[in-house]
């Protein structure tokens, strides 16, 4: 797994240089082009005059909005990125995320935020369905766009396909970490908790990577806690895991490890689905 190509999204109603900055020096690390998409929605209003005038006058005007932001963050995104050869805009007036997931057929990996910004879902993507239809990797920056040293580097293990997805996508920073730790969350089985990480960490280890694992027992508390209380014992800035091993709908019932993840922006997420 290489990264040739990665996709930064931007949010049209926030500046672009921040995440610009932490995509374009992960583009440079990688040796990799990188692609700036932005995407927004107008409102659909329900007509209150006869013919429907006014909502399709202030449709035109919400369009014109988005298209003059647009060549705002496009300029933005411009003067960041000098090297034209490696580096390309897409914007769009549409569905942010159904767009993007089309869009992620160009990229390796996409950079995108989280949709914590208090923005509506026509105005910024929705993380957690991105996850499920990008099919590429999602990488989810930390609160103030630290960039992603990837010295130390903390993978969420459970053995399900998504999480195997994640190890092998997320390979690129893996190989290049100082220490990689397997984290897995005991549950029913701890024999096989232990048996499922020391086999992820000889995986790692036939590829190149420095990897350990550590087994997990919660008891009463929270896995994502866990998690990020590991995450800052052992310094990682970047949490490798899957997305979504359950039934999105009943992660939004009765919460969920992934949605947890999104929420907590104390360090750099990717995600696979």
């Amino acid at each position: 797994m290489i990264y040739n190509t990665i996709m930064v999204q931007l949010d049209i109603d926030m500046r672009a240089t921040p995440r610009l900055t932490f995509a374009w020096n992960l583009a440079q690390r990688f040796e990799a082009d990188l692609i700036a998409f932005c995407a927004a929605e107008p409102y659909l209003l329900i007509p209150g005059d006869v013919d429907g005038t006014a909502s399709t006058d202030t449709v035109e005007r919400q369009v014109a909005d988005i298209e003059e932001r647009l060549e705002a963050l496009k300029s933005e995104f411009d003067n960041l990125v000098k090297d034209k050869n490696r580096t390309s805009w897409r914007g769009i007036v549409g569905d942010p995320t159904r767009h993007l997931a089309l869009h992620a057929r160009s990229a390796d990996l996409l950079i995108a935020g989280c949709g914590n910004s208090g923005f509506g879902r026509l105005r910024t993507v929705d993380p957690g369905e991105l996850i499920l239809s990008a099919g590429r990797p999602v990488l989810f920056p930390a609160e103030g766009q630290r960039p992603v040293k990837g010295e130390s580097i903390l993978v969420a293990w459970k053995d399900t396909r998504e999480a195997r997805r994640a190890v092998v996508d997320a390979m690129p920073f893996l190989t290049d970490a100082r220490q990689v730790v397997v984290a897995t969350i005991e549950e029913d089985d701890r024999d096989g908790a232990r048996d499922s990480a020391a086999d992820i960490v000889r995986f790692l280890m036939k590829h190149g990577a420095k990897a350990r694992s550590e087994v997990v027992d919660v008891g009463r508390g929270y896995a994502s806690e866990a998690l990020a209380e590991i995450a800052t014992e052992v310094g990682a800035d970047l949490m490798v895991s899957g997305g979504y091993g359950h039934n999105r709908l009943r992660e939004w019932i009765f919460g969920g490890v992934t949605r947890s993840l999104l929420k907590d922006e104390s360090t750099n997420r990717f995600m696979s689905n």
